[in-house]
C-alpha cells in the first residue's frame, strides 16, 4: 500500500504503477497530457513536494508520504490568474502543452515573484510548445508574476470583439486549466484498447500472422487482419495506403499494419501484441527517389514509382537563360522533418445502431467520415464524427492514422474502442515534410532585373500518396518566389520509397523550393554587384504586376511594404540575411473549395456552426469576431460549438490558410444577414432561427490556358530578416507580413512567432534520420527548438486588406510564417563566412559544428 497527497487529499493506492497512468485514468486528472511518455516533452509536469516533476517517468511506489500538485490543484486564485494573463498575452494557441506550462511557472514563481524573462526562459527549459515559439508564454508569466506580486485583482477583458479587437481566445480558460477534453481524455463506458502490430521491416513480403496465441490470451478481445476489413485502403486523393498488410502482400515502410490486437484493459495491450508473430521473407527496400527510378527497381505500387509528374512553363526559359547577362544554378537538399505537434494521435470509436461514432482530433471531421465509411462499405451518413480538442495539427493530423483502426475494432467487436498512438509510433507511421532534391537556375540582365527562372523537383513521396502531388504543384508554381518571371519554367516528380510517406506540412512544399530561390537570390545580386535587399526591391511584384503563374496581384499585395518594413533590420549589421517569400490562401487551382457555416439562435445566443478545424490557429475566435463585426453583438452572446458531422456543415479541411478567408467570409455572409434581422427584431425574437451561408472559392484549373488565370483566391507575402549573434547562433528575426487584415492581434502575433521558431528549427537543429529504412529518431532527437533557445522576434503586419473584401480582408497566416527563416538563416551565414549553405539543416552553424 503507497499513501500520498493529491491535491491536498490522501491517497492510498495498492498497485504499483507508472505515475501518469495514476492520475489520468484512476484519479481522472486528464490536466496532466501524456505527450511523449519519456520525459522530454513536459505535458505532464506536475509538482511533487513543491518541485517540478514529469509524470510520465515516475511510479507510485515513489510517492510515499509525498505531496502531488496537478493543474487541478491549483488554487481559485492562481487559477483565475493564470487564466487571465495566458488569454491576454495569446499564448494558448493548442493549448496541449500549456498546463504543464503553467505547473512550471508555479514551481518558479512560487520562489520569485520577481523573475526576469531569461529566469521564465530557464524555468521553461523542460516544456516543449510547437505553436507559440514561447515568446507569449513568457509574457504570460511574467504578468502573471506582476499580478501575483502585486496581489491586484485580474482585469476583465474589455475588448468588443469586433475584427482588430484583442479579444480574449474563446477556448483559453479550458486549455489552460486541463478542463478541456482532447481525444484521450474521453472514457466510454465498456470501452477498449486496440494497437497495431507494425511491420519489422520496411520492405518485406509478409509471408505468415499468427494469432492464435494472442487470441488464447484472457485479456484479448480480438485480433484483426486485412482480411477483415471491408475496403483495405485509405487514401484522400489516392487510395493507395492500405489498412493492414494482408498475408502474402509486401509491406512498404516500418510504419505499415499488419494486425491490429483489442484488449480489454490498457495494461495488457503491449503483452498480447507481442503474442501476435509474423513470417517475412525480408526484400531489399528502396530508400531514395534515385534508387526507385532505377531500371530495374522493384515497382511499389501497381502503377510504378512515380505518383505525380508536375509542370508548368511560361514564356521560353531556356532561351532567355541561355543568353542571359548572368545567371546562378544551385542545387538545393532538404530533409523529412516531423511535425511534433504536442498531442500523439488518439481516437474513440463506438458502435451505434446502424453505423460508427468516432471521437477524433484531426483537420477535417467529413475527411474522417468519409474515410471510415469507405473502409467499412457504409454510407457516409453511418459515421458520425465529433472533433475533441485538437492537440497542433500543422497539416500531420490530415491522413488516417487510429481513426480507421478504431472504427474497425468497434465495428465488428461492438465494443468502444480507443487507439492511441505511441510518440515513437507517431515518429514512425504519420507523414513527414517532403525531402526534396532540387536544381534551380535563375537569370538576370545586367541591370539586375530578373528575366527567368527554370526548377527541376525530385520529391521524396515515401511509402504512399497521401498528398504528395498537390505538395509538388504548390512547391513548384510557389518556386519563383514573389518575382515578376516573364520566363518560368517549373518541373517536378513525386517518387515513392519504402519510408515514411511525406504529407501535408506547413508550407506545403513551398518552404523546401523557396529556400532554394532565396539563396540563388542573394547569390546572383552579388554576381550583379547589387545589394540584396535592393534587388529584391527592385525584382518583388506590385499591384498590376503578374506571377509567373500568370495571376494578376491584386491591389492589396504588399510585398514591397514588407521588404520595406524590415530595411532598418538587414542594414543594422554586416550579420544580417533576408528572404522574402509568397504563400496562397486556399485549395484553389480549380478544386472545389467551399466555406460553409450555420448561425443558429438558440437561448438568447449566436451559435456559429461549422466544422473547420481548430489545429491551435484560433479560427472559433476569427469567426467570433467577424460576427461581432457585423452584428454588433458583444463576445458573451456567441459560443462556437465543436465539429460535428451531424450539427456543422462541411467547410473543408484545415489546411492551406485556408479557414480564415473561406469560413470567415462565409461566417461574414451569414452575421450580414443575421444582422439585418436584429435590426427590427431581437434575439429573442429570433429564437430558433437559422441562417445558412456559403463560400465557394472559384478559380482556374492549373493547366489553364488563360492569360491570366486566377490560380488562388489570395495571396500572402512575407519577408524575414536574420541576425547572427557573436556566439554563431541566431540572435534576431525581424519578420514582416502581408496578411491583409490582422483579425485577432495576439493570435496572429502568436502564429508568426510559432512559424518563426519552426521555420529556424527546420533551418538550424531539426533532421529526420534512417537507418537502412528503419526511424533511428526519437521525439527527443528531432532538434526541436526550445525556450532558452529562440531569438528575439520583432515582427511587422502590413494590413493592405479592406473590409469589402472577403473576410473583411484577412488572409491566412498559419504557413507563411515558417516560409523565409531558412533562407534569411543561409543568407546570413553565408555573408558572414562566405560558404554557401544549399542543404538542411544548414552546417558549420553554432548548433552543428
Amino acid at each position: 500500500m503507497y499513501r500520498f497527497q493529491v491535491n491536498g487529499i490522501w491517497r492510498e493506492v495498492e498497485e504499483d504503477k507508472r505515475l501518469m497512468d495514476y492520475l489520468r485514468d484512476d484519479l481522472r486528472l486528464t490536466g496532466t497530457k501524456d505527450g511523449c511518455s519519456a520525459g522530454a516533452c513536459g505535458a505532464c509536469t506536475i509538482l511533487i513536494d513543491g518541485k517540478k516533476v514529469k509524470a510520465c517517468i515516475g511510479k507510485v511506489s515513489q510517492m510515499e508520504g509525498k505531496s502531488i500538485i496537478t493543474i487541478e490543484g491549483l488554487t481559485e486564485r492562481e487559477k483565475e490568474v493564470y487564466v487571465y494573463a495566458f488569454a491576454e498575452c495569446g499564448a494558448v494557441q493548442c493549448g496541449f502543452c500549456i498546463p504543464g506550462m503553467i505547473i512550471s511557472a508555479k514551481a518558479l514563481l512560487d520562489t520569485t515573484l520577481e523573475p526576469t524573462r531569461a529566469d521564465v526562459q530557464k524555468a521553461l527549459l523542460g516544456n516543449i510548445c510547437r505553436c507559440t515559439g514561447y515568446v507569449k508564454i513568457e509574457d504570460a508569466i511574467l504578468l502573471a508574476a506582476r499580478l501575483f506580486k502585486e496581489n491586484a485583482p485580474v482585469p476583465k477583458n474589455d475588448a468588443d470583439g469586433t475584427v482588430g479587437s484583442r479579444l480574449h481566445r474563446i477556448d483559453a480558460a479550458e486549455k489552460a486549466l486541463g478542463t478541456g477534453l482532447y481525444a484521450d481524455d474521453m472514457v466510454v463506458d465498456g470501452m477498449i484498447y486496440a494497437k497495431a502490430i507494425r511491420s519489422k521491416y520496411p520492405r518485406a513480403r509478409v509471408d505468415a500472422i499468427h494469432i492464435e496465441e494472442a487470441l488464447a490470451h484472457p485479456q484479448c478481445v480480438t485480433v484483426l487482419t486485412a482480411k477483415d476489413v471491408p475496403f483495405n485502403k485509405t487514401g484522400h486523393i489516392v487510395p493507395d495506403w492500405d489498412v493492414m498488410i494482408a498475408e502474402g502482400d509486401i509491406t512498404r515502410y516500418v510504419g505499415d499494419a499488419i494486425a491490429v490486437v483489442a484488449v480489454k484493459e490498457k495494461k495488457y495491450l503491449q503483452e498480447v501484441c507481442n503474442l501476435v508473430t509474423v513470417d517475412y521473407t525480408e526484400l531489399k527496400p528502396v530508400l531514395t527517389p534515385e534508387e526507385a527510378l532505377a531500371e530495374d527497381a522493384p515497382l511499389l505500387h501497381p502503377n510504378g514509382n512515380i505518383l505525380s509528374h508536375q509542370a508548368l512553363n511560361r514564356g521560353n526559359a531556356d532561351e532567355v537563360i541561355a543568353n542571359a547577362a548572368h545567371v546562378v544554378t544551385r542545387h538545393y537538399s532538404t530533409p523529412q522533418t516531423d511535425h511534433a505537434f504536442m498531442e500523439p494521435e488518439c481516437a474513440i470509436a463506438v458502435k451505434t445502431e446502424d453505423g460508427i461514432q468516432l471521437y477524433t482530433g484531426g483537420q477535417s471531421i467529413y475527411d474522417e467520415q468519409h474515410e471510415v465509411s469507405r473502409m467499412l462499405g457504409l454510407e457516409e451518413s453511418q459515421v458520425k464524427v465529433h472533433s475533441m480538442l485538437v492537440g497542433g495539427g500543422f497539416g500531420g493530423k490530415e491522413d488516417m492514422s487510429v481513426q480507421h483502426h478504431a472504427a474497425l475494432v468497434a465495428w465488428k467487436t461492438g465494443l468502444p474502442t480507443k487507439v492511441q498512438l505511441t510518440r515513437q509510433e507517431s515518429l514512425d507511421v504519420h507523414p513527414k515534410r517532403h525531402a526534396m532534391e532540387m536544381d534551380i537556375t535563375t537569370a538576370c540582365d545586367e541591370n539586375g532585373k530578373l528575366l527567368a527562372t527554370k526548377v527541376k523537383i525530385v520529391s521524396d513521396c515515401g511509402a504512399y500518396a497521401s498528398l504528395g502531388g498537390p505538395v509538388l504543384q504548390r512547391a513548384g508554381t510557389h518556386s519563383s518566389g514573389p518575382y515578376n518571371f516573364e520566363h518560368f519554367s517549373m518541373d517536378g516528380i513525386c517518387v515513392y520509397t519504402n519510408t515514411v510517406p511525406g504529407g501535408a506540412f506547413r508550407g506545403f512544399g513551398v518552404t523546401q523550393t523557396i529556400f532554394g530561390q532565396e539563396i540563388n537570390i542573394d547569390l546572383l545580386a552579388k554576381e550583379v554587384g547589387m545589394d540584396p535587399w535592393e534587388f529584391r526591391y527592385k525584382n518583388a511584384v506590385r499591384p498590376g504586376d503578374y506571377l509567373p503563374n500568370g495571376q494578376l496581384c491584386t491591389p492589396d499585395t504588399g510585398i514591397a511594404e514588407c521588404l520595406e518594413a524590415v530595411k532598418d533590420a538587414y542594414y543594422a549589421s554586416d550579420r544580417t540575411g533576408l528572404a522574402i517569400c509568397l504563400k496562397n490562401s486556399g485549395v484553389g487551382v480549380g478544386l472545389p473549395d467551399t466555406g460553409r457555416v450555420i448561425l443558429e439562435v438558440r437561448d438568447g445566443k449566436v451559435r456559429i456552426r461549422t466544422s473547420a478545424a481548430c489545429i491551435g490557429q484560433g479560427v472559433g475566435t476569427v469567426a467570433s469576431q467577424i460576427v461581432c463585426e457585423a452584428t454588433k453583438l458583444s463576445p458573451d452572446q456567441i459560443i462556437v460549438e465543436a465539429p460535428d458531422t451531424e450539427r456543422t456543415p462541411n467547410s473543408g479541411t484545415t489546411t492551406a490558410s485556408r479557414q480564415t478567408v473561406f469560413t470567415g467570409e462565409a461566417t461574414r455572409r451569414a452575421a450580414i444577414k443575421l444582422a439585418e434581422l436584429l435590426a427590427t427584431k431581437t434575439l429573442a425574437e429570433l429564437e430558433g432561427i437559422e441562417v445558412y451561408e456559403e463560400f465557394l472559392g472559384v478559380t482556374d484549373p492549373f493547366d489553364s490556358d488563360k492569360e491570366h488565370p486566377k490560380s488562388h483566391v489570395a495571396y500572402g507575402y512575407g519577408a524575414c530578416v536574420a541576425t547572427i549573434g557573436d556566439d554563431n547562433k541566431v540572435s534576431e528575426l525581424h519578420v514582416a507580413y502581408d496578411v491583409g487584415r490582422v483579425v485577432n492581434p495576439q493570435s496572429c502575433e502568436g502564429q508568426v512567432e510559432g512559424g518563426a521558431i519552426m521555420g529556424m528549427g527546420y533551418g538550424v537543429t531539426e533532421d529526420f534520420k534512417y537507418n537502412e529504412g528503419k526511424v533511428v529518431t526519437k521525439y527527443g532527437t528531432l532538434g526541436l527548438l526550445r525556450a532558452t533557445q529562440r531569438p528575439e522576434i520583432k515582427c511587422t503586419f502590413i494590413e493592405k486588406g479592406t473590409p469589402d473584401q472577403y473576410a473583411y480582408g484577412a488572409k491566412g497566416i498559419g504557413e507563411i510564417s515558417s516560409i523565409p527563416i531558412a533562407p534569411a538563416i543561409a543568407n546570413a551565414y553565408n555573408r558572414l563566412d562566405g560558404m554557401e549553405r544549399c542543404s538542411l539543416p544548414l552546417e558549420k552553424t553554432g548548433y552543428r559544428k
